[in-house]
């Protein structure tokens, strides 16, 4: 066969997620001469112009939520049987991969792997107890496992730990290079001025990213100091509540929502502190872009202590207790560390993109052996 080895990605979309951005990351720094990334999606995503440009196929059938169990498993075995080109099927649903690696097990694809982003389900007790089941399906059905920490590896792979690949969310390092002039274009264009104290998050209005709590906090931060703003960035299905929170708490002014932003690199450069409240996470791309920012991160425990990239940049809170999130964002206010960027932290680490590209390409090719 000539030309590039093309691997399958399966993802629900491309949207501007933690494990898309990833994807996106990795896409972008390959080696597109010798590894072509498609995906097999069920819903239009915000990076597929981008993938058609750099050379993928995008496929899509409807997703499970939309058609249901059976028709979901017939459209993954129709998709497989009439698409034997592909040899490496590269699954990014978490527990969801298990029905997917079966159906392409049946298919008779060589290389299957699963990999994890996370360490929980999202969802209500019917959605959770599926995709319980359904990741019981994956140590019968993947032949490779990867995963972005160790604790992302123990919550789907408990059996599979050893044979675990661990592959770094690595960021194109250069682009979240502090700037001063690009800081200060961010604030005329977000309407701050250089006194305001500014609190950035970037995630998915979603239960897992705990919104309600992170408003919580503000809400009582703002009190003490009152120079204070709050930023999100992101959409998601619970956008609407959090709104309505902000407007009965009269805080329309101190937060401003901006919707998904392809320019999160430039963002970054007007906050002065990233908070992230979440409930449970793998190993967010967003923590690492802040801190290749330079950005002092006030985070939640339940994050894997494998995002700390020793930088003097983070410091873990737990969610028991919103005083310590209160003295958190205070004594960073006080300090107004100078922000520097660390270019040899992020690659020492292993967080560097061309890095993981290259392992990546590496790994891509040697399973095929």
């Amino acid at each position: 066969m000539g030309g590039p080895l093309r691997i399958l990605h399966v993802v629900v979309n491309m949207n501007r997620g933690g494990a898309e951005t990833l994807i996106m990351n990795l896409y972008r720094n390959i080696d597109r001469s010798a590894v072509q990334f498609d995906f097999l999606t069920s819903r239009p995503g915000v990076f597929d112009d981008e993938i058609i440009k750099l050379g993928g196929k995008i496929h899509r059938i409807p997703y499970i939520s939309d058609v249901g169990h059976f028709k979901y498993i017939g459209e993954l075995e129709q998709f497989f049987s009439s698409h034997n080109e592909y040899r490496i099927v590269h699954s990014h649903l978490d527990k969801m991969s298990g029905v997917v690696l079966r159906s392409a097990k049946k298919a008779g694809i060589p290389i299957r792997i699963s990999h994890s982003h996370s360490t929980s389900s999202e969802g209500g007790y019917f959605s959770k107890t599926y995709k319980w089941y359904s990741g019981k399906l994956i140590a019968k059905n993947a032949t490779h496992f990867i995963a972005c920490s160790e604790h992302a590896a123990r919550w789907l792979f408990t059996n599979n730990l050893e044979s675990t690949m661990i592959i770094k969310n690595g960021i194109e390092s250069e682009k979240f290079s502090f700037s001063p002039n690009i800081r200060k274009k961010m604030r005329e264009e977000l309407k701050l001025d250089n006194n305001i104290f500014v609190i950035g998050h970037v995630g998915r209005f979603s239960h897992v990213k705990n919104h309600n709590f992170l408003i919580d906090v503000f809400a009582k931060f703002v009190k003490v100091k009152e120079n204070s703003v709050l930023i999100l960035v992101g959409e998601g299905p619970l956008k609407a509540n959090i709104e309505k929170k902000v407007k009965d708490l009269n805080l329309e002014k101190k937060v401003k929502f901006t919707g998904v932003r392809s320019d999160i690199e430039r963002l970054l450069q007007a906050f002065d502190v990233f908070i992230f409240p979440s409930i449970f996470e793998g190993l967010p791309v967003s923590l690492i872009e802040a801190q290749g920012a330079g950005l002092p991160c006030l985070i939640s425990d339940q994050v894997s202590q494998d995002v700390d990239l020793d930088l003097n940049l983070i410091k873990f809170a737990s969610l028991n207790n919103q005083e310590i999130w209160i003295d958190g964002l205070e004594e960073t206010a006080l300090r107004q560390q100078k922000r520097d960027f660390n270019k040899n932290g992020l690659v020492n680490k292993g967080f560097d993109i061309s890095s993981t590209a290259r392992d990546m390409t590496s790994y891509y090719l040697q399973v095929l052996r």
